[in-house]
């Protein structure tokens, strides 16, 4: 899916209806159509990028940054509001379903319905380790 396909891409062109809360010239925020709590919200960058790997690190830090301001004012907004969650998605395997580059910021509170169900066992430290190589290993490999 190209650029000119893309919800997330006509929101940021005004060609898709958004309640905007944020706009920059990096980053624009909107209101999930679909909130898991009221105050759920989505921070995109405003150029294309499918996933992490597309993303601009500049682009991705501003998208970081007005999901911190905006998750800050989530607890002054007078909605319920007793934690907050920054969630992105990437890559089908992750669940992401719009392909833009997107973080989810949603206010959460005792009882609320999101869940998410893992493995939280305790690792051992060799398994870490190697987890660990692995990952220097990746950042030895990147073009930064």
């Amino acid at each position: 899916m190209g650029d000119s396909e893309c919800v997330f891409c006509a929101i940021v062109h005004r060609g898709a209806a958004a309640s905007i809360i944020h706009e920059d010239d990096t980053a624009l925020a909107f209101m999930d159509h679909r909130p898991v709590t009221p105050g759920h919200l989505l921070v995109i960058p405003k150029a294309h990028a499918v996933g992490l790997e597309d993303l601009d690190e500049r682009a991705g830090a501003q998208v970081w940054l007005v999901a911190h301001r905006l998750g800050r004012a989530l607890r002054r907004s007078g909605l319920r509001c007793e934690g907050v969650n920054l969630f992105l998605a990437d890559g089908e395997a992750a669940f992401q379903e719009v392909f833009h580059v997107h973080l989810h910021v949603f206010p959460r509170f005792t009882g609320d319905s999101f869940r998410l169900d893992a493995d939280w066992r305790l690792r051992d430290r060799g398994e870490l380790d190697r987890s660990a190589e692995a990952l220097r290993l990746g950042m030895s490999r990147l073009d930064c």
